[in-house]
């Protein structure tokens, strides 16, 4: 009974979502069916992929193992996909463009389709930079819109062609309920005390540049919840459970507020990023421009941002 690409590609999704839960939201399917999948792999394998604790999953050796090669064979794959359709269609030209920010990467990928209308754009969002990075490195996508922190910088070979779109400072997300929710902006070690919730590790930096802050203000987080969703990490923080560092641009209301952290301890660059040898390389000031377009179009919706930006600048 051999394994399925759809077999690998749900030991992936689960690793990447950090739980059975997310994974199967994710691939459309129950989570009865991701479980069945799970431990038939297992079964073949003749053991366990993943430890399982309160925060999801977390792989066993033997599940790194095993990632490390399932992803090589689903990249090698998706490249078949992809050098076929080329050949298929060769009168229409194809780009691939991969994001992390989905909201940026979507308007990014909808400029670029009016720059270059004979060409066919399609748009590949990851959590993880390092994943678009790989993916970017492995000739599987031609620009990307990435993130990097302070102290983890991205560093680009001379194959690859790359610009800051914008540098975002992290924000903290809390109840509007909680004791320092009317404050317009609030000092990191205020905050020693709370209970966190963290999005999970992306490979390029988070959160250790985020441990790495806090212990600059005196403390160490007492993490206590690990989501990679907005809408829990959203009901997390409303009911006072926690408190969350979050992007600037990310959207209050519904019981949350964002506040700026004073001094500015924390921030993350967007990066845009091209191999040198894409159809779009020779195209890269515009896709600049429309990357820096895409992005303060998507944080000219968030109010509190453009506060923050207007009182900063004076």
């Amino acid at each position: 009974m051999g394994l399925e690409l759809r077999h690998l590609r749900s030991v992936c999704a689960i690793a990447d979502a950090g739980s059975v839960t997310r994974a199967a939201t994710v691939l459309g399917v129950s989570q009865q069916v991701l479980t069945a999948r799970l431990q038939r792999v297992e079964r073949e394998l003749g053991g366990r992929l993943f430890e399982r604790d309160r925060d999801g999953v977390t792989p066993t050796p033997l599940g790194e193992f095993l990632l490390t090669r399932a992803r090589g064979v689903l990249l090698g794959m998706e490249e078949l996909r992809r050098s076929t359709g080329r050949h298929v269609c060769a009168e229409r030209p194809l780009v691939t463009l991969g994001g992390v920010a989905c909201a940026v990467s979507v308007g990014l990928a909808d400029r670029v389709s009016d720059l270059l209308p004979g060409v066919e754009v399609r748009l590949r969002a990851e959590y993880s930079p390092r994943a678009l990075w790989d993916l970017l490195l492995a000739d599987r996508i031609d620009a990307a819109a990435v993130v990097d922190y302070p102290g983890f910088p991205l560093n680009t070979p001379s194959t690859v062609v790359s610009d800051v779109i914008a540098v975002e400072p992290v924000f903290v997300a809390m109840s509007d309920r909680h004791p320092l929710a009317g404050r317009d902006e609030v000092a990191l070690a205020e905050l020693a005390g709370e209970r966190w919730a963290l999005t999970p590790q992306d490979g390029a930096g988070w959160p250790d540049c985020f441990y790495v802050a806090c212990h600059q203000a005196g403390f160490t987080p007492r993490v206590l919840y690990s989501v990679s969703d907005a809408v829990p990490q959203r009901d997390i923080v409303a009911t006072r459970r926690a408190v969350s560092p979050c992007q600037a641009v990310f959207p209050t209301g519904d019981g949350v507020v964002v506040k700026p952290l004073a001094g500015n301890p924390l921030h993350m660059r967007h990066l845009l990023v091209c191999r040198g040898e894409s159809l779009l390389a020779d195209s890269f000031d515009d896709l600049l421009r429309l990357a820096r377009e895409a992005y303060h179009a998507y944080a000219g919706r968030r109010p509190h941002y453009q506060s923050w930006l207007s009182q900063s600048s004076r």
